[in-house]
């Protein structure tokens, strides 16, 4: 739907990495949909990949989202979040 898609993944504290279940990266663009308009542009398409607009900012996107993901519990001590851009369509002129 949107021309991005982004890898969203947990890494443990023994460096393995693990897809975000769907459901936290639904919560927290729900929590964001009427919160904040810079994510609007944001659509949960399964584990580990969110799908995006051009207007997302990706650096803002993993730190809002690693802060959210810290105060609900899914990412513990030790664990980090991992934000990354895997695809984009050119931006239409």
């Amino acid at each position: 739907m949107f021309a991005r898609r982004i890898s969203i993944e947990r890494i443990d504290a023994s460096g393995l990495r693990h897809r975000c279940p769907i459901a936290w990266i639904d919560n927290f663009a729900m929590r964001n949909f009427t919160n904040d308009a810079v994510f609007d542009d944001t659509l949960p398409a399964a584990d580990g990949l969110l799908e995006a607009g051009f207007r997302v900012p990706l650096e803002r996107l993993r730190a809002d989202m690693d802060d959210w993901f810290r105060r609900k519990g899914y990412l513990q001590p030790g664990e980090r979040l991992e934000v990354l851009e895997i695809e984009c369509a050119k931006p239409r002129s």
